[in-house]
């Protein structure tokens, strides 16, 4: 039943027959077989067929809920064992938010210290995302804001405070201030994160509380892209101080405070809440508790990030 489970997920996340077959390393042939020996079991349809894939019934969406605490904990428990019988190896997937990017490193390199045989894959994505990776098991934990818009039931661990700067070219208009407030970036060209980013979302609502509205000139969910115009110097943005760190020193670049108010919200590790947790997770949880403590309130990440973190 497991398998045909895992099929009904796949069908979830790619919402198409042959996608999710080729997902799955089966032929549709065998997917649509295995959905339809659920509807037999169950006694229901389970989801809406025409020429193509429409959706999933209710019946579908409550046996699908099922079948995500199902396989997860399948999976779960072939994870302990196999832990219990050669150690801590396998594939842990991590989903972050592009602004938290850098604290990744904080987090992979003093866990890779202790189990050498897991392998790492990070994906940077939206923090609405986020939840629905983790929900469809396509991830395995994530890095987003805590304290801006509603967490569904997850563990949480905190590990820094996100505030902002201005990163715009030494001689520009604020050149001689040691900071400047949220209603004075509407006056500002800017290029920032996409609206679906939860980092724009925050600014947007800054400014507009402010009494402006951003209007920016170049947009991308990137932070790579936003961080290369910076660094030409004909652009002006708005980043959190842990990416103006990890830009580096640029010549001709000014990074300024960003005031009225001193906007800060958490970020932090957040992974499924099931008991009992996979081993791979429960050590990455671990971890992020360790940085943190490490971390003790400060609002950027320490020298953790190059390679002097707990071991």
């Amino acid at each position: 039943m497991i398998d045909k489970l895992e099929f009904l997920l796949a069908l979830a996340r790619e919402q198409h027959f042959g996608r999710a077959a080729e997902t799955c390393g089966v032929t549709q042939q065998t997917l649509s077989a295995g959905v339809k020996s659920l509807e037999d079991r169950f006694g229901v349809r389970l989801v809406q067929r025409g020429s193509r894939f429409q959706g999933f019934t209710p019946e579908g969406d409550r046996v699908l809920a099922w079948g995500r605490r199902i396989v997860g904990d399948a999976r779960a428990m072939q994870d302990d064992v196999a832990a219990l019988r050669k150690g801590l190896s396998g594939h842990l997937r991590i989903a972050a938010v592009p602004t938290a990017l850098p604290m990744v490193a904080a987090l992979t390199t003093p866990y890779r210290a202790r189990y050498p045989n897991v392998r790492f894959s990070v994906l940077s994505t939206t923090s609405e995302e986020i939840f629905s990776l983790i929900d469809n098991l396509e991830a395995d934990a994530g890095l987003t804001y805590l304290d801006n818009e509603p967490l569904r039931r997850v563990i949480a661990v905190p590990l820094y405070t996100e505030h902002y700067q201005l990163l715009t070219a030494a001689g520009g208009p604020y050149d001689d201030r040691a900071s400047v407030t949220w209603a004075e970036l509407a006056k500002i060209p800017l290029c920032l994160l996409t609206p679906n980013m939860q980092n724009r979302r925050i600014i947007d609502q800054q400014i507009r509380a402010a009494g402006g509205e951003a209007a920016p000139t170049l947009e991308s969910n990137s932070m790579v892209v936003l961080m290369t115009h910076v660094r030409t110097l004909q652009w002006a943005s708005v980043m959190p101080a842990i990416l103006a760190d990890a830009l580096g020193p640029t010549e001709g670049l000014r990074a300024i405070p960003i005031v009225e108010p001193d906007l800060r919200h958490a970020i932090g590790l957040v992974a499924p809440r099931r008991d009992p947790a996979t081993p791979m997770v429960t050590a990455l949880v671990n971890v992020a508790r360790a940085v943190a403590r490490t971390l003790d309130g400060e609002d950027v990440v320490p020298p953790v990030l190059h390679g002097s973190g707990p071991g």
